[in-house]
This record gives structure tokens, C-alpha cells and sequence, in this order.
């Protein structure tokens, strides 16, 4: 019975980031929208979209196959299945017993894959100039994540999402373990970059010399196009969980055992994902898009920190 309840609550976890994932997108743009002295659309906007998308009609290029059609629903489930292994709004996940970190890698992975795939699948022009921009950029993005990762690991010890979590809940902060600083300034830059940010892409842009993301799918419309964007809002919302989790553990949760303390556990969760969404907006407004051959100085700069924080580890 209470192994039922265990898993009865982290499905309604993963649901709950499924849910608020485009809720973050809205918090983003409208911060944006101030900082640049606009009203911006509201918070719900892009709620707004998802359901209009879902509604219309979909477009497809004959010169697609069946990886065009297939990419959507490929990435969603990927994004979901990766849900279901990070701690957000509690301090495990039920189902880590079957999957680590290295799996929620894998599966961002699996969709950025399937991305690229598509952008060179329809033939068009847009989409293989996306998808080499992409493959120039994962190459060193995800080497630059898995040092991160391996900075984590060794700090709090083993690969498993709800130790990390409990592990970073315990210690005293950056001054027991100072190469947690490390990885969190290299973790921070390949937030910007997995998440298509300033100054690595522009997620509103539709300009052929700047579009990453954008170009490769390009040649999406209606319900595909609705599961792509909310794909990449459950995404975005998985690496701030992780961020704070990992980073920021201040408030969460010994045990499930008060219902205050998860309550209050999830209260502070919720803030702390706002606040450093509402972080990164900022850096957006004061930052521009840097070209194609800077960008590998910046992930340059996250790898040297990641290796920084593993010799850190070792003194």
C-alpha cells in the first residue's frame, strides 16, 4: 500500500510539471516584456497557444517521412519518461530505483537527436542550417553537462537523483563544498544553451541568421507544433529543477512525514524556479545574440569551470 502511494505521488508530480511547465514560459515573457519597458501578453499566453495549435490543422511537406511525424511524439514522451526521475516538489522521485541522472540525459539527448533529424528530413534550407547550428553546438554543450554532472557526483556522491537531492539538502553550502560553485556557474551556462537562451539562441526570433532551434522546426504546424513547444517547456522547467535542487537546496523536505514541511518544501520550490526564471529573462534583456563561432568560447568557459570544480574536489 504504501509503495502504491510512493508511486501515486510521483506520477502526480510528474503531472504537475507537465502541467506548469508552459506557466514558466509565461513567466519568462512577461518578465522580459517588462524589462524592456512593454505589457507582454499575459502569464496564460501560452496556454492560450498550445490549445489554439491543438486546434487547427496540420501542414506537412511531402518530401517528410516517417521521421517528421513521428519527432513530436517521440520528444514528448522523452521529456515526460524524464519527468518521472527528477525530485521537484518532493525530495525523491519514486521512480529512481530504475533510472538516474545519466538516464535524463540520455533522454535529452533521444530528443535533440530526433530535432536534428527533422530539420534535415523536410529538405529545407531553414532546416539543415538549424540542424548543423545544433550539431555544432551540442558537441559541446553536452560535454560541458556530463563534466557538471561528474562535479555533482562527486561532491554529493553517486549518480541517483533522490540521493544528489538529499545529499545537497544536508551539506553546509559552497563552503564544504566549493566545487558545487564551480558547477554551478557551468551548470547555469548550459541552462542558457540546452533551454535555446540569449546569448546562444533567441527562442523569439524567426530571422534566418540567428533561428537555431526555431529553423529545424520550421516546417511544423497545429498539434505537432503544440507538442514541440510544450516539449521544450517541460525541458526547461526539468533543468531549473535540477539547478535548485542540486544548487539551491534550502527548504526542501527531510521526509514525507509532515505535511507542512512538503507543503512548505513545494512553496519554496515554486519560488525558487520563479525567481531564477525571472533571472534569466534579465540576463536576456541585457544580453545580446553572440555569433555562431563565440558561442564555443562561452561553453569553453563552462568546461573550464566544470574542471576547475574537479580539482577543487581533490585539493
Amino acid at each position: 500500500m504504501a509503495e502504491a502511494l510512493t508511486i501515486a505521488v510521483g506520477i502526480a508530480q510528474t503531472s504537475a510539471i507537465v502541467a506548469l511547465a508552459p506557466l514558466l514560459t509565461g513567466v519568462m515573457r512577461k518578465v522580459k516584456a517588462r524589462t524592456q519597458k512593454r505589457v507582454g501578453a499575459s502569464v496564460l499566453q501560452p496556454y492560450y497557444d498550445l490549445a489554439k495549435l491543438m486546434k487547427k490543422d496540420e501542414v506537412v511537406s511531402d518530401q517528410s517521412s516517417w521521421v517528421f511525424r513521428s519527432a513530436p511524439w517521440v520528444v514528448m514522451v522523452a521529456m515526460i519518461t524524464a519527468a518521472l526521475f527528477v525530485p521537484a516538489f518532493l525530495p525523491f522521485s519514486p521512480f529512481g530505483t530504475v533510472g538516474d541522472i545519466l538516464v535524463v540525459l540520455g533522454l535529452f539527448g533521444l530528443a535533440r537527436f530526433f530535432t536534428m533529424l527533422v530539420g534535415l528530413d523536410v529538405a529545407s534550407t531553414f532546416g539543415g542550417l538549424g540542424a548543423s547550428r545544433e550539431m555544432m553546438i551540442s558537441s559541446l554543450t553536452e560535454p560541458a553537462l556530463f563534466l557538471t554532472i561528474f562535479v555533482v557526483s562527486l561532491s554529493l556522491g553517486g549518480t541517483n537523483l533522490s540521493s544528489l537531492v538529499g545529499a545537497a539538502a544536508q551539506y553546509a553550502g559552497f563552503a564544504e563544498a566549493p566545487s558545487m560553485l564551480f558547477a554551478l556557474i557551468a551548470f547555469f551556462i548550459v541552462l542558457l544553451a540546452e533551454t535555446g537562451r540569449l546569448p546562444f539562441d533567441n527562442p523569439a526570433t524567426h530571422l534566418e541568421l540567428t533561428m537555431v532551434h526555431e529553423a529545424m522546426v520550421l516546417e511544423y504546424s497545429g498539434k505537432s507544433l503544440a507538442m514541440v513547444q510544450w516539449s521544450q517547456s517541460i525541458k526547461q522547467l526539468l533543468l531549473f529543477a535540477l539547478l535548485v535542487n542540486l544548487f539551491i537546496p534550502a527548504g526542501i523536505p527531510a521526509s514525507l512525514d509532515s505535511g507542512w514541511s512538503v507543503a512548505a518544501g513545494a512553496a519554496g520550490f515554486v519560488a525558487k524556479v520563479v525567481l531564477l526564471a525571472m533571472l534569466v529573462a534579465y540576463v536576456e534583456t541585457r544580453a545580446a545574440k553572440w555569433r555562431l563561432f563565440r558561442v564555443p568560447d562561452l561553453l569553453a568557459m563552462a568546461i573550464a569551470s566544470s574542471m576547475i570544480g574537479v580539482i577543487f574536489f581533490y585539493l
